[in-house]
């Protein structure tokens, strides 16, 4: 069974209001073609899929969880998971993140 602190949240077509509220346009935005792929996440992600369709496999799980466009996801922190995107992922994102953001040498 997995883990309940590292279950995924998916809020199904959220308010425009809640949307603006979370400022989600000014996020940065990523994408990805059709394809599996392993992930850990090192902190909470909550992002805003614009369009894409996603299983998640959580490791070690045959369960999943599905998500696509229109819908508001939370991926909590130290989830390793197999994302399998059948339709090309565009989504905003945000991560979370009790500790500064790791020092970088860039200017």
């Amino acid at each position: 069974m997995a883990d309940n602190n590292l279950r995924i949240v998916v809020e199904k077509t959220p308010s425009e209001s809640k949307l603006s509220e979370l400022n989600i346009k000014c996020w940065p935005k990523w994408g990805c073609s059709p394809g599996k792929y392993q992930l850990k996440f090192d902190a909470e992600e909550t992002c805003y899929l614009l369009k894409g369709k996603v299983r998640v496999y959580p490791k070690g799980s045959t369960e999943f969880v599905e998500f696509g466009a229109g819908d508001l996801v939370t991926i909590p922190k130290g989830l390793s998971c197999t994302w399998d995107v059948s339709v090309a992922v565009d989504k905003h994102y945000k991560f979370e993140s009790s500790s500064p953001p790791p020092s970088s040498s860039r200017q």
